[in-house]
């Protein structure tokens, strides 16, 4: 069978079953962009979130013989890149253990504020968070999770997640902040 960028998922996906390593990189180049998205959430930048992108796609190609076309294939994908980079938050991140406690009321920021800053700039921001913290703040805000689910998908407690989200937003406000006070003066 002959594999070129352009054949379907089905085709690339019987050529990954046969171990070819042609169907493997055209279905890696596809599927790259979107699924670097979701590592860039958990990386400190695209060098870190590569690495992670890369061990997902060993273990999307050892256990492609388990997935079942029943749902979307982008979506089999993504849970493993989510799964792995979760996994590699795990590895390296040193968690810190707070009573759970009520956060604090949620800080908001002025939408003009935000609404001056680029979608890049902002992801930057987030990336320039400490590890926990962007985790939960990314799970949370961007990928819709809750407390109860990110302690348990994390290992942490409830309120310890709830303490990292607040110090991200905290740290988020003074970023914007003093991107804003920059601007101003520009």
């Amino acid at each position: 069978m002959k594999f070129k960028p352009e054949s379907n998922d089905e085709t690339l996906i019987k050529g990954c079953l046969e171990e070819n390593r042609l169907a493997q990189k055209y279905l890696y180049q596809r599927y790259f962009g979107q699924m670097l998205g979701i590592c860039m959430r958990y990386s400190k930048g695209r060098e870190e979130a590569t690495e992670i992108l890369n061990m997902a796609f060993l273990k999307v190609f050892k256990s492609i013989h388990l997935y079942q076309p029943t749902g979307s294939f982008a979506g089999w994908i993504a849970r493993i890149v989510f799964n792995t980079a979760i996994d590699h938050v795990r590895k390296h991140a040193r968690y810190k253990k707070v009573m759970d406690f009520e956060s604090k009321k949620e800080l908001h920021t002025q939408n003009d504020a935000i609404d001056h800053l680029a979608t890049e700039e902002l992801f930057e921001m987030i990336q320039q968070l400490p590890i926990t913290s962007r985790t939960v703040f990314s799970m949370y805000v961007i990928d819709g999770f809750k407390h109860r689910e990110i302690a348990k998908e994390l290992n942490i407690s409830e309120g310890t997640s709830k303490w990292h989200l607040s110090v991200a937003r905290k740290k988020l406000q003074e970023f914007i902040n003093h991107y804003n006070r920059v601007d101003i003066r520009i």
